[in-house]
């Protein structure tokens, strides 16, 4: 005959695991990504309603892996790694169809370029480094110079990438011609062009 034993003291029953507390965010923890993206560009990407007509009409998306409404997604899900360095953000051309075929009027395009700064910020490594690599030294030349030193951008492009001699064979050509030149030309208020890049970089480090 089987001994009598209390329910709760029998060897095959486990004890009850004491239950985890609740991990409560509050509603800024949540949203930090696109509050953030709202103070930069003023763009809502929570009122995105994941219609897709903006992926339907990219230009770029046909060879990407994310759609840039998987993006927004990602923005409004506050996943901010994925945001900054899928490949959609940087091989988006600034194309602007996706910001007139938004039905809510969010502009995608200036979201991207806002993902792109954040990215830099952030000191992540995209996963289009040649475009990143590009992306920075034409900021850089705009910078400097106010204006693209074509020649520059080039040679430092090709040595950074290690394709010293990537379309060497057009350069007399181009030369000749006088569509770029041998020095760098600053323009004019260079002043006031630094000073719009210290108090970008400030705004968004804020």
């Amino acid at each position: 005959m089987r001994p009598f034993m209390p329910r709760l003291l029998h060897p095959s029953r486990k004890p009850m695991r004491k239950r985890r507390p609740m991990l409560r965010l509050e509603a800024e923890q949540i949203h930090s990504l696109s509050n953030k993206i709202k103070e930069l560009c003023g763009e809502e990407v929570s009122h995105c309603i994941q219609c897709g007509k903006c992926s339907g009409g990219c230009t770029v998306a046909p060879d990407m892996e994310d759609m840039p409404n998987r993006i927004m997604r990602y923005i409004q899900l506050n996943m901010k790694d994925k945001a900054l360095t899928s490949s959609m953000v940087w091989t988006c051309s600034s194309c602007l169809t996706c910001s007139v075929r938004c039905p809510e009027g969010i502009d995608i395009a200036k979201v991207m370029n806002v993902l792109r700064m954040l990215c830099i910020n952030e000191g992540l490594k995209p996963k289009e480094r040649q475009i990143h690599l590009f992306n920075r030294l034409f900021i850089g030349m705009i910078e400097r110079y106010g204006r693209v030193y074509e020649l520059g951008l080039i040679v430092k492009n090709n040595l950074l990438s290690l394709k010293l001699l990537k379309d060497i064979e057009l350069l007399p050509a181009i030369l000749r011609k006088g569509k770029i030149g041998f020095f760098p030309h600053r323009a004019k208020g260079i002043g006031e062009i630094k000073e719009l890049f210290k108090k970008s970089r400030t705004f968004i480090r804020g």
